[in-house]
C-alpha cells in the first residue's frame, strides 16, 4: 500500500517543537511520506509572503496537512497592506475548500482537578465546537474611510450555512445547539432561520411529511451567542454539538477549551467537501513567549495526528490507540508547566510514544 502523503507546516513560535512531537507519534503507528514546508511568519521571512502557491499546492495534493501555529510579535503590523501571518492560515482554509472546524472539547478523567471550573461541574463534558470557516466577518470587506473610520462586514449566504448545519446534524448524538446573536444581526437571523429550515427538511426526509418533530433522534435548539458564554462554564455537560458562524466559534471554543485545563489540550479539524483534505491543528496560538524553553505542551498537537488519522486518513483504530496512550500518560501522572507540572515537551512526548 502507498503511503498515506502528509504536508507538514510548523509554522512559528512553539508550531515547529510541537508538530515534531506529533510526527514522532505519527511515525509510530505507521509509515507515511512526510513533507515539510513553511506557512505564516516563517514563509514571509523566507518568501515574503505568508503562504506560497507551491506551498497551497503542494496541500492540495496531500491527503491531509498537520499544522504547528502561525504569528508572533515580530510580524505584527497597523499596515494594513503588510502581509501578516494569519493570512496564511485564511488562505490555505479557502484554498482548500474547508469551511468545517472541529474542536472537540472532553476533559481528561485525569485532569478534572487541573480546570479552573470544580470537578463536579466539568464531570461528564463531551462536546464538540462546529465552526464555520470560510464566511463571515474574517472574509468580508473591509476598510478604512476619509473620515477615519474602520469596517469589517460580516455576510452570509443560505448554501454556506446549510452545509455546516449538515456537519453539526451528522455529528450529533443527541443535540445541535445553534448559536447566533439573532436579537441583533441580520446574517444571524438569516443563520436561524436557514439551520431551523435545514433540520425541517432532514426530519421530513428521514420521516416522511407527517413527522412529529418531538421524535426527531436529533433535536435543536437556539442560543444567543453571549447566553451561550455563560452556559459553557455554568452547564458544560448539557452540550452535546454546538453549531456556531466563524467569529463566535473562535471565541467560544477558545473559551470551552479551559474547561479541560489548557488551551494546550485541545486539538482540531477543518474539513470540507467528502473528497477534500483537511488540515489539522492544535487550538492553541504559537505561544511565542516560550518558544525554545522546551516547556510547550505537545498533547494538543498529538491529539490533532490522531483526529487526522480518524478524520482524514480513515484509520479509526491508529487514532484510538493514541488518544489512549495520551490517556494513559495523563493517569500515570503526566504534567506539562502548563498543567501545574514539570514535565518538558520532550518528556511529554516520549511519555506518549511509551504507551502506545
Amino acid at each position: 500500500m502507498t503511503p498515506h502523503r502528509i504536508v507538514a507546516l510548523p509554522g512559528d513560535g512553539i508550531g515547529p517543537e510541537v508538530t515534531a512531537a506529533a510526527l514522532e507519534v505519527l511515525d509510530r503507528v505507521g509509515e507515511f511520506d512526510v513533507e515539510e514546508r513553511t506557512i505564516g511568519g516563517a514563509s514571509i521571512d523566507a518568501h515574503g509572503t505568508p503562504l506560497t502557491d507551491e506551498t497551497l499546492e503542494a496541500c492540495r495534493a496531500a491527503d491531509a496537512v498537520l499544522l504547528g501555529a502561525v504569528g508572533g510579535p515580530r510580524w505584527e503590523s497597523t499596515d494594513p497592506h503588510a502581509p501578516r501571518p494569519e493570512q496564511g492560515l485564511l488562505g490555505l482554509r479557502k484554498g482548500l475548500g474547508l469551511f468545517a472546524n472541529l474542536r472537540p472539547v472532553r476533559p481528561s478523567p485525569a485532569l478534572l482537578d487541573a480546570s479552573p471550573l470544580r470537578r463536579e461541574r466539568i464531570e461528564g463534558t463531551d462536546l464538540l465546537v462546529v465552526r464555520e470557516l470560510t464566511g463571515g466577518i474574517y472574509f468580508g470587506d473591509r476598510g478604512r474611510d476619509a473620515g477615519g473610520g474602520a469596517y469589517d462586514t460580516c455576510v452570509y449566504s443560505v448554501l454556506e450555512v446549510e452545509r455546516i448545519a449538515e456537519v453539526a446534524f451528522r455529528l450529533a448524538r443527541r443535540r445541535v445547539t445553534s448559536v447566533d446573536k439573532a436579537n441583533v444581526l441580520e446574517t444571524s437571523r438569516l443563520w436561524r432561520e436557514t439551520v431551523e429550515r435545514y433540520a425541517g427538511d432532514r426530519r421530513r426526509g428521514a420521516r416522511g411529511e407527517d413527522a412529529d418533530p418531538r421524535e426527531d433522534p436529533i433535536a435543536l435548539e437556539h442560543m444567543l451567542v453571549d447566553n451561550a458564554a455563560m452556559q459553557l462554564v455554568a452547564r458544560p455537560r448539557d452540550f452535546d454539538v454546538i453549531l456556531t458562524e466563524n467569529m463566535f466559534g473562535d471565541i467560544l471554543s477558545d473559551e470551552a477549551a479551559m474547561l479541560t485545563g489548557s488551551i494546550g489540550m485541545l486539538p482540531s479539524a477543518s474539513l470540507g467537501a467528502p473528497a477534500a483534505h483537511g488540515v489539522f491543528e492544535p487550538v492553541h496560538g504559537s505561544a511565542p513567549d516560550i518558544a525554545g524553553t522546551g516547556a510547550a505542551n505537545p498533547l494538543a498537537a498529538i491529539g490533532s495526528v490522531a483526529m487526522m488519522l480518524r478524520h482524514g486518513l480513515g484509520r479509526p483504530e491508529e487514532a484510538g490507540a493514541v488518544e489512549r496512550a495520551v490517556d494513559a500518560a495523563l493517569v500515570d501522572g503526566l504534567r506539562t508547566r502548563d498543567l501545574g507540572g514539570e514535565a518538558t515537551t520532550r518528556e511529554a512526548t516520549e511519555a506518549v510514544l511509551a504507551r502506545l
